[in-house]
């Protein structure tokens, strides 16, 4: 599917506040609402709008501990790899994992209320996993750029 400049400033408009109706969406983009409404559903049906969701401030909610752990895989096998990735995405303080090219083969992304906690989840449920050669973790000092928001 080709975008046109005004699914481009729509998916920006829906992108920064996804709460925003179809009527101040035709607004913006002076356009009727009904086209509004046809060009959301072309873009959910094409799969370029994947999913809505509520961000939520992490400090509110005591997950404000922010951790990148690094991971190293004691051998990069297919068995080893896709057990590790079965197991991660089980983890509910882990907000992401990418796998990536260098000196480790994972980098995660874990909220936790405090080093406590952190300290917690790595020894009983992290290093559980099977196949983990090494973790390296970096602690967040401060959030100086999060969006949601991809620049078409």
């Amino acid at each position: 599917m080709t975008l046109d400049a005004i699914d481009k400033k729509l998916l920006f408009l829906v992108q920064s506040d996804s709460k925003k109706t179809t009527k101040e969406l035709s607004l913006k983009l002076n356009l009727s609402v009904t086209a509004v409404y046809e060009r959301i559903k072309k873009l959910e049906r094409e799969g370029i709008i994947d999913k809505y969701v509520v961000l939520i401030n992490r400090s509110k909610v005591e997950k404000g501990f922010v951790v990148f752990c690094h991971l190293k895989l004691i051998q990069h096998t297919k068995e080893f790899l896709t057990k590790f990735e079965s197991e991660v995405v089980k983890l509910k303080e882990v907000l992401e994992c990418h796998h990536v090219s260098g000196d480790y083969d994972y980098i995660l992304k874990i909220v936790v209320k405090d080093m406590e906690a952190y300290r917690e989840f790595l020894v009983t449920k992290l290093t559980t996993l099977e196949h983990i050669g090494s973790t390296h973790s970096t602690f967040m000092i401060s959030e100086v750029k999060n969006t949601t928001v991809v620049d078409i």
